[in-house]
């Protein structure tokens, strides 16, 4: 499998947090179970159990799987590595928009964008069209693309359709337990929650993908074309919108991946009611966080 492929450095990312998490001498699982647990093709299990025996993360021999060290921050792909073409087009939009500090009404020229950006016509086209879906950005009609306002009314409206996908999301969690592939997905991103408290000082800016890898988990598997498709247009509005206040990032972060840690603690413990709660407290805090953290129009 070609080691430039984004879905497969994400995916062997994830394995290596597998790995720390189960320890030295531990045995892997069949590549079934490996399968459901991150969430990818057998094929891809097995390209990246083949990668982790070349770098001697792991022995693999037949059915056999053994940790022989724990992975170090060499052996994880750059972030940047692990964004798809759509991601980084994503980022890459709303960072234009932050760090041009640009007004509702502003005119967007495909050509800028395309130059700015490093992508093609289409990629870039296919995404403002996704993205004008939340009408943010609008197409007039035969000319350029507007950059509209973002409303309290309307953060307040999309964090609604949210939270109630999201609660649906985890009581298909609980009702598949913890062997279904939502439960192991959750468990299995604990050790790169632990890792960015270790580092919040460096590690902070990582939150945002960490977080919508964390939400996906419990989407993906619900396998709703339309939940799927809202859940990957909010998550850039949630985590790169244009107005995002970034005074006190750092401290918001660190708290969002405690309360992740907390629901992922309370699913290790087998405790379902109290894992419920922490999931609606983090749907809370990120409601408040939102409109306490968003420089809206006419607050100035």
């Amino acid at each position: 499998m070609s080691r430039d492929n984004s879905t497969y450095k994400e995916s062997y990312n994830r394995s290596l947090d597998h790995v720390a998490k189960l320890g030295v001498e531990a045995t892997l699982p069949s590549e079934v179970e490996l399968t459901e647990t991150w969430g990818i093709s057998r094929t891809t299990v097995r390209a990246v159990l083949a990668h982790l025996n070349e770098t001697g993360v792991i022995s693999w021999s037949g059915r056999t799987k053994t940790v022989l060290r724990r992975p170090k921050s060499s052996d994880y792909f750059a972030q940047a590595e692990t964004m798809s073409t759509r991601q980084r087009v994503e980022a890459a939009f709303m960072d234009f928009i932050l760090g041009g500090d640009l007004k509702p009404g502003t005119i967007l020229h495909e050509s800028d964008l395309v130059r700015e950006f490093g992508a093609s016509t289409s990629v870039l086209r296919e995404f403002l069209i996704r993205f004008s879906r939340f009408g943010l950005i609008e197409k007039e009609p035969n000319r350029h693309w507007v950059l509209r306002g973002f409303t309290r009314d309307f953060a307040i409206e999309l964090f609604d359709v949210r939270e109630m996908f999201e609660q649906r999301a985890f009581r298909n969690l609980l009702a598949k337990g913890c062997d279904g592939a939502p439960w192991k997905g959750l468990l299995a991103l604990e050790e790169v929650h632990l890792r960015i408290i270790d580092d919040i000082d460096a590690q902070y800016l990582k939150f945002p993908r960490l977080d919508e890898q964390f939400h996906r988990v419990l989407m993906n598997d619900l396998q709703n074309r339309f939940m799927e498709d809202f859940f990957e247009l909010v998550s850039v509005i949630f985590h790169y919108h244009y107005r995002w206040n970034k005074q006190d990032e750092k401290d918001r972060n660190l708290n969002a991946v405690k309360q992740h840690l907390q629901v992922i603690h309370a699913l290790k413990a087998g405790d379902e009611a109290q894992a419920s709660a922490y999931f609606q407290l983090h749907l809370n805090d990120a409601r408040a966080t939102l409109l306490r953290s968003v420089a809206w129009e006419g607050d100035r």
